[in-house]
C-alpha cells in the first residue's frame, strides 16, 4: 500500500469527488466536492488530497484542509474527508491515512490539526483529544477533535 498526493496521480480525481460526495455530501453537492478535489490539483499549500494504492487499485483517501467546518474557522488545518473502500476496511489504513496526514502538516510546520466527526469512539483509538461540540452548516452538531503535533516534552534527565 502506497500514500501519495493526488497532484502524482490525478487521473483518480474523479473517482475521489465521487467518494467524498457519496461519502459526506448530500444530493446536489457533487459540484462542491468536485471543485475541492480540483483546487487540490493546484500545488497550493492547502487543500491537499492524499490517495492510498494498492498497485494501481485507489484503497482510500484523506483530506488537509485549510477549513473544514465553517463554524470553527478559527482551527486550522484540518484532516477532512477521510474515506476507505470497503474492500479495505478493517485493514488499518484508515489509521495510516491519519498517521500521513499527520506527518504531513508536522512537516509544514503545523502544531496541531483538527477534524469534526458526528460520532464517537474512533477517532479516539489514534490519539485524538475531543475538544468541543460545534456545529456543521446549518445546524448538525458534530464533535471536535485536536492532535498536537509538538514533540513531548523531556526532562534531561
Amino acid at each position: 500500500m502506497k500514500i501519495i498526493n493526488l497532484t502524482e496521480r490525478p487521473e483518480f480525481a474523479e473517482a475521489v469527488a465521487d467518494w467524498q460526495w457519496q461519502a459526506f455530501g448530500s444530493e446536489n453537492s457533487r459540484e462542491f466536492f468536485a471543485s475541492v478535489v480540483k483546487s487540490c490539483l493546484t500545488g497550493a499549500d492547502l487543500p491537499q488530497t492524499f490517495i492510498a494504492l494498492d498497485g494501481d487499485t485507489l484503497a482510500g483517501t484523506v483530506g488537509l484542509w485549510r477549513c473544514d467546518l465553517i463554524s470553527r474557522q478559527d482551527l486550522t488545518p484540518w484532516l477532512a474527508a477521510l474515506y476507505v473502500d470497503d474492500a479495505y476496511r478493517s485493514c488499518g489504513l484508515g489509521q495510516k491515512l491519519q498517521e500521513f496526514v499527520l506527518e504531513q502538516s508536522r512537516s509544514s510546520g503545523f502544531r496541531e490539526v483538527y477534524l469534526y466527526a458526528e460520532f464517537t469512539g474512533y477517532y479516539e483509538r489514534f490519539g485524538w483529544e475531543y475538544i468541543g461540540d460545534a456545529l456543521d452548516y446549518p445546524d448538525k452538531p458534530v464533535r471536535v477533535y485536536h492532535q498536537s503535533l509538538q514533540a513531548p516534552v523531556t526532562s534531561g534527565r
